[in-house]
C-alpha cells in the first residue's frame, strides 16, 4: 500500500522501529482522533472558539508523531484563527478534513501493522 497520509520512515524514527511501540502508538491515535474529533462538534455547536482552538492544538501534536505534516499545518492555522474567533466559517471545513484525514490515516496504519506483522 502506497502511505498517502503517514509517514512510515518519521514513524520508525520516533519508535525506533519498535513494533510495539508503533502498535501502541496507533491505538493511542486511533482513540484520541475520534475523541478530538466528537469534542471539536461540541465546540464548534457551542461557539466555544477558544476550548477549540486549545483542541486543534492537542490534534496537531497527535497528527504530528505520525508524520502527518500538511494536517498539522492546517491544525495549526485553525487552532490560531479559533483562538481570537476569526475566520468561524472556515471551522466546520477544518474540522470535516480532520475526520477524513485521520480516518484515512488509520486505514494505513492499520496496513502498516498487518504488514508488519507478516514480516513485510
Amino acid at each position: 500500500m502506497d502511505y498517502k497520509f503517514i509517514n512510515m520512515e518519521y514513524l520508525d524514527s520516533v519508535s525506533g522501529g519498535d513494533p510495539g511501540i508503533i502498535n501502541e502508538i496507533v491505538v493511542i491515535f486511533k482513540e484520541q482522533s475520534v475523541e478530538i474529533y466528537n469534542e471539536m462538534k461540541s465546540y464548534l455547536a457551542s461557539k466555544n472558539y477558544t476550548s477549540l482552538g486549545l483542541l486543534a492544538h492537542k490534534a496537531k501534536s497527535s497528527v504530528a508523531i505520525m508524520g502527518m505534516t500538511e494536517m498539522a499545518g492546517m491544525l495549526k492555522t485553525f487552532e490560531l484563527q479559533a483562538r481570537e474567533g476569526k475566520e468561524s466559517q472556515l471551522y466546520e471545513q477544518y474540522l470535516e478534513r480532520f475526520k477524513s484525514e485521520t480516518e484515512e490515516a488509520i486505514r494505513e496504519l492499520d496496513d502498516l501493522i498487518s504488514n508488519r506483522l507478516k514480516g513485510n
